[in-house]
């Protein structure tokens, strides 16, 4: 095997008995990289100096082909329910034909790190086919120091082989496609798909795992911090507005997704951003924009003009269009992705029924709830087949990414907020005056005016109401936005139309919860939503 190694020549991949007859490429950075992307025709270069690559028929995640192995470890540990089993057999076979696939092929390593708390991270080995692959995960997850590679021992290591396809029969698959993630081996090993936000999800699902023995919180949040060194973090499904919230120019930027809460404070998981770019502007996020426009950043499924200019506007590959940059080409950005523990907590959602109130203070109780239920909605036109607007929730704002029953993850994050006083806030995006379709969204000005309020302290002085259906505490009045839209009621003309969507959304609510109830205590049972008689 040769290795063209020039940060790491000493590190092999004999521990977990890899061999190939190609050339294996050791830390190259992005220079290199693109030298090598290029080479191969994996990609093509825009006009401003990024690198743009297609990734085929899969153009986002493949959740329903992801595996873990069910062992004597993982037995009592993994949330089955949620988490699809191979057993370790079928597993040691799916490795040995890796490894077999991998014989005679280039390969590109990465050495990196999943957490930016040294006491608390995964060093994570990434080896891949394409050199792409190999920026986009550079640029993702945290670079160690030059000095810290020569010595680097991965605590865990992804494969990822693109043109590797699965057999069903003999490796337990769904289809061609797989995933599968070895928790007592930590192995992940990626197959028949180029999506290359498999690998940094294969890293937070690991993460997700072992952090709870540690009594440490993995959150799929977004976080920043204020000048006086007061956090937030911003819990929320796609199309919230996690990113775009906490992308606010008085506050320093943590991460846009992936955090970890542990007694140090919280801390990012990663050590880059992966945004969506559809109808990305300069006007409305100039500093996302901005990377697009950068050496060292990777375009996913873009479409480029003639004059190989990115057209953000042109979906035709896919809607979920997306950049991968590192973090600090943003530029309010966190040195450490580290920051005290967090004031307050906000929870998104984009409630397309027009029935939450833009703000609304949760009891710890209420944050359990509302963490466990992880609600969003659809709305008409997003996805084939949806014609009104469709409840959709995710437990823990992520569920495709928690191995452990959510149960485990609320009672940590009921704890800590206790422990550290957290102000928490559920925060509707969604519409208002109606539902999607009748109302309209929710005004970007009053959620930013709502949500400074909250985090500089000054909501807590206002006057609030009881949410009746919901029971939490929405403020009366707040200075700079419109008190009519503080009760969602009021700006419906149909005031009993109001009603019968409250109680349907309530009726969800409840539904949805129901797998929950025998794992929570009293208080958050307590915490549901009720469905009230309809008020004339």
């Amino acid at each position: 095997m040769a290795e063209r190694g020039k940060r790491n020549p000493a590190c092999g991949l004999d521990a977990i008995g890899l061999k190939t007859t190609g050339t294996v490429r050791y830390n190259f950075g992005a220079a290199e990289l693109y030298e090598e992307a290029l080479r191969r025709n994996e990609a093509k270069l825009t006009a401003h100096g990024a690198l743009v690559a297609e990734t085929g028929q899969h153009t986002g995640r493949s959740p329903k082909d992801k595996f873990v192995v069910r062992d004597a470890k993982t037995e009592n540990t993994v949330w089955w329910s949620n988490n699809k089993a191979i057993t370790p057999a079928q597993f040691d076979t799916l490795l040995a034909d890796f490894l077999a696939h991998a014989a005679d092929k280039d390969l590109y390593v990465q050495d990196l790190v999943g957490g930016a708390d040294t006491e608390l991270s995964l060093p994570t080995r990434v080896i891949t086919e394409f050199a792409w692959h190999s920026l986009f995960i550079r640029n993702l997850l945290i670079r160690p120091e030059t000095e810290a590679l020569a010595g680097f021992l991965p605590k865990m290591t992804i494969i990822d082989l693109p043109s590797f396809r699965a057999d069903p029969v003999r490796h337990g698959s769904r289809t061609e496609t797989m995933i599968a993630l070895d928790l007592t081996r930590m192995i992940v090993l990626i197959g028949g798909t180029s999506y290359a936000g498999e690998m940094k999800k294969s890293v937070f699902t690991a993460l997700n795992y072992l952090l709870p023995e540690q009594g440490v919180m993995p959150m799929h949040c977004s976080a920043n911090e204020g000048p006086d060194g007061d956090a937030a973090v911003f819990f929320g499904l796609s199309g919230t507005g996690k990113t775009t919230l906490s992308a606010d120019p008085s506050r320093t930027l943590i991460g846009d997704d992936e955090h970890g809460w542990g007694p140090h404070g919280i801390f990012n998981f990663e050590g880059g951003c992966y945004a969506k770019t559809i109808k990305l502007s300069a006007e409305a996020e100039p500093e996302i924009f901005a990377t697009t426009q950068r050496f060292g950043t990777v375009l996913e499924n873009v479409i480029l003009d003639d004059q190989r200019v990115p057209d953000f506007d042109d979906g035709r590959l896919t809607e979920n269009t997306r950049c991968a940059y590192p973090l600090n080409f943003i530029p309010n950005a966190s040195a450490s992705g580290r920051a005290n523990h967090p004031k307050n907590i906000i929870m998104l959602t984009a409630d397309a029924f027009g029935v939450m109130p833009p703000i609304a203070k949760l009891t710890p109780a209420q944050a359990m709830y509302h963490f466990l239920s992880g609600y969003t909605a659809k709305v008409a036109g997003t996805e084939k087949g949806v014609t009104e607007p469709e409840a959709t929730f995710s437990t823990c704002f992520g569920a495709p990414f928690m191995p452990r029953h959510p149960s485990e993850y609320g009672n940590l994050l009921r704890e800590l907020i206790a422990r550290h006083g957290v102000d928490c806030w559920l925060v509707n995006t969604g519409w208002t005056g109606g539902a999607y379709g009748t109302g309209r969204r929710m005004p970007i000005r009053a959620t930013r005016a709502l949500l400074t309020a909250a985090l500089n302290g000054s909501l807590n002085q206002a006057a609030f109401r009881t949410d009746p259906n919901f029971g939490f505490e929405v403020p009366v009045a707040v200075e700079g936005v419109d008190g009519a839209i503080l009760d969602p009621r009021s700006t419906w003309a149909d005031k009993a139309g109001y009603d019968r969507q409250a109680a349907k959304l309530v009726g969800m609510f409840i539904d949805n919860f129901g797998k929950f109830e025998d794992h929570v205590d009293a208080a958050v049972r307590g915490a549901a939503p009720r469905i009230q008689e309809a008020a004339e």
